[in-house]
């Protein structure tokens, strides 16, 4: 079944407090067109520089997720990022006019609702999913942080946490379907421990933090005059510790296990920076920042890798082709020895493959080189340049020819010889305009690339 991409029906803006700077943020969600995907726009900056939701901008993990590009930065994106992902959204333009997301109520919620009472756009264009076909893993030997991604229909997440403290030692959660992700997960806000709480206002972070946006978690002793003095720090009334739960009397926990939930509302967030919508069941323990961004880069590599398999053209002997060479002499002027292209298997509104058999008795393995037959790199550009002059005349009623008057950016990546079939994959790289074509020029061997060039091509009637 096909999936459309989504997008916003109209803006919505937030406003709050940075939790580290303790400044006041405004953010702008706006719709976005198709295939945009979602980007920040720090509008507070000269020439207002755009951030993409990209783990290779990622630059910090030590107290959320921050990405960065040049001057521009932007902190603790994760709880928004995770909001977008699980109310299905695909193209977004996020304005902020600071340096940090506000942490609200630290937790998915506000974003959630404000999309909730937005409305969600569908969209023409069709989404496009990674599928993990074999294990993933990452694992950070100095913390034992893993997550592995396995096979699954569903994008669905199980997270264990494990912490040495008496209170919150082991815990469990689970999200099988994402859309459940508003119900189960949204809701769930950060914790922190009370001894980082300290560190962190002895080192003039959490500015903005509040007893009211985080879980705080008490699992040492600590008098109540201490307890006075940072509810004080947060401008907040004072608090006893439950101790029956270990935390604070500021707040109930809505799940028993609400810490686990908010770590498996992290990755959502730190997962979208793969860039593309996950099929698969990822297993994290002990996640951090740190740990769901490296498995995010690891996503986009195999992404990469997958895009670059979808565009190897696949070639099947007993096919019919479109064009057998008596077809191509029609189009082409070339004839033995120097006519390169033995069919045509595929032609496409922007492409065209074509084959060609080498074999031993190629003459011009007779000069190059006779103990070491290799067919010329020059051969196999001028081969992609007849490829190419078949797609841009197999469709004309009259006679034209057709003269490449450029060849750029020509790599050659491994030897061609005897008994190689080589696929050339010739794609059109924009609108053909006054008579000339620009094209991309690929050459495989299976799934090798094996030579590559960009070719320019005036058409001429003959």
């Amino acid at each position: 079944m096909t999936i459309k991409q989504n997008t916003l029906a109209r803006e919505f803006s937030l406003s709050g407090k940075g939790l580290h700077t303790g400044v006041q943020v405004n953010m702008t969600f706006k719709p976005a067109p198709e295939n945009h995907g979602i980007k920040f726009q720090r509008v507070d900056l000269e020439n207002q520089p755009t951030l993409e939701a990209d783990a290779n901008l990622v630059i910090d993990t030590s107290r959320g997720t921050v990405i960065g590009k040049g001057d521009a930065r932007l902190s603790t994106i994760e709880h928004a990022m995770a909001a977008l992902t699980g109310m299905d959204l695909d193209n977004v333009l996020i304005e902020i006019d600071n340096e940090e997301v506000p942490i609200l109520d630290g937790s998915s919620k506000p974003f959630v609702e404000a999309i909730e009472k937005t409305g969600v756009e569908e969209q023409n264009a069709e989404r496009e999913y990674f599928e993990i076909t074999e294990k993933i893993v990452y694992k950070d030997p100095e913390t034992g942080a893993e997550i592995i991604g396995l096979p699954d229909s569903e994008y669905n997440l199980n997270v264990m946490i494990s912490f040495n403290s008496s209170v919150l030692n082991n815990q469990f959660a689970v999200l099988e379907k994402m859309s459940d992700f508003k119900s189960e997960i949204a809701a769930c806000r950060t914790f922190v421990f009370v001894r980082e709480l300290e560190f962190l206002l002895q080192n003039n972070l959490v500015k903005g933090g509040d007893l009211d946006n985080a879980i705080v978690i008490m699992d040492k002793d600590i008098s109540q005059e201490e307890l006075n003095r940072l509810a004080d720090l947060f401008n907040h009334e004072h608090v006893e510790v439950k101790k029956e739960q270990g935390i604070l009397n500021n707040l109930d926990l809505q799940f028993e296990n609400e810490c686990a939930r908010h770590k498996l509302l992290d990755i959502v967030g730190d997962l979208s920076l793969a860039g593309r919508r996950i099929k698969g069941r990822i297993i994290a323990t002990k996640p951090g920042h740190k740990v769901n961004t490296e498995f995010a880069k690891l996503l986009k590599k195999e992404i990469r890798k997958f895009d670059a398999e979808k565009e190897i053209p696949r070639y099947n002997c007993s096919q019919k082709p479109l064009m057998s060479v008596n077809d191509i002499k029609t189009f082409l002027p070339h004839r033995f020895p120097f006519l390169l292209v033995d069919k045509i298997v595929e032609i496409k509104d922007n492409y065209i493959v074509g084959v060609k058999n080498v074999t031993a008795n190629e003459p011009f393995f007779q000069g190059h080189f006779p103990d070491e037959p290799i067919m010329p790199g020059v051969l196999l550009i001028e081969a992609m340049a007849q490829c190419g002059g078949l797609y841009v005349l197999h469709d004309k009623k009259e006679k034209y020819s057709t003269y490449f008057i450029r060849v750029d950016n020509v790599k050659f990546r491994q030897k061609v010889v005897p008994g190689d079939t080589l696929l050339f994959k010739v794609e059109l790289v924009s609108p053909i305009r006054r008579g000339i074509a620009n094209m991309k020029g690929t050459t495989y061997i299976g799934d090798k690339i094996v030579a590559e060039g960009d070719f320019m091509a005036q058409i001429v009637k003959a």
